[in-house]
């Protein structure tokens, strides 16, 4: 009995017809006649609450799960897929609840659903988390009801699952199948035109019109007889690391996503995209020390070990230190590197500080300084101002936007690489220049 009434939950229904009932008893009370008349209604309300509860609670009537994915893509839509099996033999309305993890902030789901008798039916809804780490879903609540009505039973299915949000895998997989199909100029990658050639000697090959006379190979045309050229490819097996800041300045949200983890999400795809390319990818992340360090590999499947990285990648946001990592890149990054450093600098003294630093590293490595532009600033920039405070502000806003520019061109003057990005165009930038110093031979 104490399961039964733990189950039992009241429509609106019920409660509208309760109030009509009180309504017309207590007309009844000015005219006599209706009185008995009235009692037959509510004695045949009651008739209907039995029947109905006998109908919801004759045996188990619903079974359902909640099916999850392995694990979810961070800042992207993700499909949660909820499985219900009716098998009573009429049509039931289905109230579902679904308790979200507590990330999400949201505490109103819910939605009510058709299903005939006997038929299993699986219907999606999609969650977009914005931080990484471990989502814990609560229970999946499902409150039946008949044609009647009046009455509901609820049904209880999955207590605490548990799926891990991991750095953005479909970003990866999209530009991974961009890459492949030579179509990159559709997100809006470009080719770069090539300047020389690499010098990674591939094979000697016969002369064919069109080769290049300079790549004659004359020794080995005395020995064939005939014109024989050196053949050469790109340059492979270069050493790539992305280098993450994970101090304060990058704890900045745009659009829901703080910095830090559109700079995560973006190091995941590049990655993929220089295995594809045979090059070795490294990890790096940084703040008031050095924390997680990756060597370089090129096996294809390295890259569930920077996947791992960067999805354990934590950070308190306290201060970074320049120092520490450029000591740190010396010791133990020896041999000539792409270094993508993904840091933010919202003030030009910023940089000079750091500057010293940054030298150091170029001199040894191909350094490309990422920072993030202010996409607010821009659009305040941007806007017709018409009082005293708003041309204030877009003055201000303009001399931000003024000094990103400055750095650009001090770190370039400096012979340092440089992306100043919107966050949302990251990935395809960084993806840009990564093909533009491959293609003009730089590493």
């Amino acid at each position: 009995m104490i399961k039964f009434f733990k189950s039992l939950y009241l429509t609106p229904r019920f409660f509208y017809a309760l109030a009509l009932l009180s309504v017309c008893f207590l007309v009844s009370f000015w005219q006599p006649v209706i009185y008995g008349v009235v009692w037959l209604i509510f004695l045949g309300f009651g008739l209907l609450l039995i029947i109905e509860a006998s109908m919801l609670w004759s045996g188990t009537g619903l079974k359902g799960k909640r099916i999850l994915p392995e694990k979810f893509s961070n800042s992207d839509p993700n499909e949660v897929n909820i499985q219900l099996d009716n098998r009573y033999t009429f049509k039931i309305e289905l109230l579902i609840i679904d308790e979200l993890p507590i990330q999400f902030q949201k505490r109103d789901f819910d939605k009510t659903i058709f299903i005939k008798g006997k038929q299993l039916k699986t219907f999606q809804y999609t969650v977009r988390p914005v931080e990484r780490g471990e989502y814990s879903f609560g229970k999946l609540n499902c409150y039946t009801s008949s044609e009647i009505g009046l009455l509901r039973k609820r049904y209880v299915f999955d207590n605490e699952q548990l799926v891990k949000v991991y750095p953005s895998f479909v970003q990866m997989k999209k530009y991974d199948f961009l890459a492949i199909d030579n179509r990159l100029s559709i997100a809006g990658l470009k080719k770069i035109r090539r300047i020389g050639q690499t010098m990674e000697f591939e094979q000697i090959k016969n002369y064919v019109v069109g080769d290049d006379v300079r790549n004659v190979n004359w020794k080995a045309t005395a020995k064939a007889g005939s014109l024989m050229v050196n053949q050469y490819q790109d340059e492979k097996m270069q050493p790539v690391y992305n280098v993450i800041d994970t101090s304060r300045v990058m704890k900045m949200p745009f659009k829901g996503l703080k910095l830090l983890d559109y700079a995560i999400n973006s190091s995941l795809a590049f990655s993929n995209i220089a295995l594809k390319k045979n090059d070795k990818v490294g990890l790096l992340d940084f703040s008031h020390k050095i924390g997680n360090f990756l060597p370089a590999y090129a096996k294809k499947t390295y890259l569930n070990n920077i996947l791992d990285g960067l999805y354990n990648t934590n950070t308190q946001f306290l201060d970074n230190d320049f120092s520490t990592l450029q000591a740190f890149i010396k010791q133990r990054i020896t041999q000539r590197s792409l270094i993508m450093l993904y840091t933010n600098f919202e003030h030009i003294s910023a940089l000079h500080r750091q500057l010293p630093y940054l030298q150091a590293i170029a001199k040894k490595h191909v350094l490309v300084v990422v920072f993030f532009e202010n996409t607010e600033l821009r659009v305040l920039s941007e806007v017709n101002a018409q009082s005293i405070p708003e041309i204030y502000d877009q003055t201000i806003a303009q001399q931000f936007q003024f000094d990103k520019k400055l750095m650009v061109r001090e770190l370039q003057k400096r012979g340092i690489q440089t992306i100043l990005t919107a966050p949302e165009d990251l990935t395809v930038n960084t993806i840009n220049k990564y093909l533009e110093i491959k293609a003009r031979g730089l590493l």
